[in-house]
């Protein structure tokens, strides 16, 4: 059985990092722009990676341009813009596609094992997916799920 832990990803220098590194961590995994009306859930990001990480819980920021064009920044641009806009120290990735043809392989399982509504596709940015101890997708919110709203759901892995 396929876990998030299996998959292998590009970190924002174009290192592969294995997520087999996270194995017993509560996860949320984000796909992210810096153009976007939702960009200021880095705040509440942050907040929630500040308030957990003690405790084995890690933010997973992959930036995707599909949306809109909203993240057209390099991968470099991209990491400054966050912290100094936002200070977020949570791990961030390499830009990638979350849906389509060049849709990377950790987001077509993460879309397998939870569906949005009526639609497997991810429909926005800031799309968020949550993540047990054992590596099992537990929940996918919207967008329009904030950060702060958030918390029972990651207290419940912890």
């Amino acid at each position: 059985m396929t876990k998030v832990y299996d998959f292998t990803v590009l970190d924002n220098e174009g290192n592969e990092v294995s997520l087999e590194k996270y194995t017993g961590k509560v996860l949320l995994i984000v796909n992210t722009a810096t153009r976007c009306g939702f960009t200021k859930q880095y705040d509440g990001l942050e907040d929630l990676y500040k308030t957990y990480k003690d405790q084995g819980f890690e933010i997973l920021d992959f930036p995707c341009n599909q949306f809109g064009n909203q993240a057209p920044e390099s991968d470099e641009e991209i990491d400054s813009f966050c912290a100094l806009n936002f200070g977020t120290s949570f791990d961030r990735f390499k830009k990638i596609d979350v849906n389509g043809e060049n849709e990377d392989p950790l987001y077509t399982y993460l879309k397998d094992e939870k569906h949005g509504l009526g639609s497997k596709a991810i429909k926005w940015n800031f799309t968020k997916f949550l993540i047990d101890r054992e590596g099992n997708v537990v929940a996918r919110f919207g967008s329009n799920k904030k950060p702060e709203n958030m918390k029972k759901d990651i207290e419940k892995l912890l």
